[in-house]
């Protein structure tokens, strides 16, 4: 299944050290340690020949190569291949994050200044689903946010100016099977963390408002001309 130029399906690395690069699928790539791979991870943590990332008559495939810290597809781990859907985000051993999108048709824009359509209301904090960017006025929240804490502004950006009870965001972040094990404090630590996240690009204004005994809301005011 190759595929060139704008129908080409891409990994974008987010969060590690190869954060912003991007690779094309047209047949495989290998992502390990070893210099010999497509791609190249210079941690101890992965494997030599760690995963690697095929093409299949029903799409693209990320397989595990038997890696001693494992390659996880939304969090959970791979067993042996998955099958990559258009927005996936997928981890070598939690060293390096990447997003697959199914063609860079719609790669995002590599500028870190975010252009606004003339259609849409210029909110402050802005998201773009697909490649899990995240700006606050002009500015890039960078390094990008973990999955789970894009989860969590995603819900409340999806829903702004609405309270999300807490016990729905749990469900979002975690899915319903794990949502019972999961503590009001793993909660909250991941609440405090992505507030942290985003003071570090704008400590003025509070975003992420706790509405005790209901949940939380997303406060989003308008850029101001």
């Amino acid at each position: 299944m190759e595929q060139k130029g704008e129908d080409a399906p891409l990994i974008i690395a987010q969060a590690g050290p190869l954060n912003g690069q991007r690779w094309s699928i047209q047949n495989k790539l290998i992502i390990g340690r070893d210099q010999s791979c497509n791609i190249v991870i210079a941690d101890r943590q992965v494997s030599r020949q760690h995963a690697e990332i095929v093409t299949a008559e029903q799409g693209v495939i990320v397989r595990d190569l038997g890696s001693k810290n494992g390659t996880h597809c939304n969090g959970k781990i791979i067993q042996e291949s998955t099958l990559l859907q258009d927005g996936d985000i997928f981890q070598i051993a939690f060293i390096q994050e990447f997003i697959y999108l199914s063609s860079d048709a719609t790669l995002p824009l590599e500028d870190d200044n975010f252009t606004f359509s003339p259609t849409q209301p210029k909110y402050l904090v802005r998201l773009e689903k697909r490649s899990r960017r995240v700006w606050i006025g002009d500015k890039e929240v960078s390094p990008p946010l973990s999955v789970s804490q894009f989860k969590l502004l995603q819900e409340l950006y999806e829903n702004q100016g609405r309270v999300v009870p807490r016990s729905h965001l749990i469900e979002v972040i975690w899915g319903q099977e794990q949502a019972v094990t999961v503590s009001e404090q793993a909660l909250d630590a991941l609440i405090r963390r992505l507030r942290d996240r985003i003071a570090g690009v704008d400590p003025i204004n509070v975003f992420i408002v706790t509405v005790r005994g209901h949940g939380l809301r997303l406060d989003n005011p308008l850029l101001e001309n």
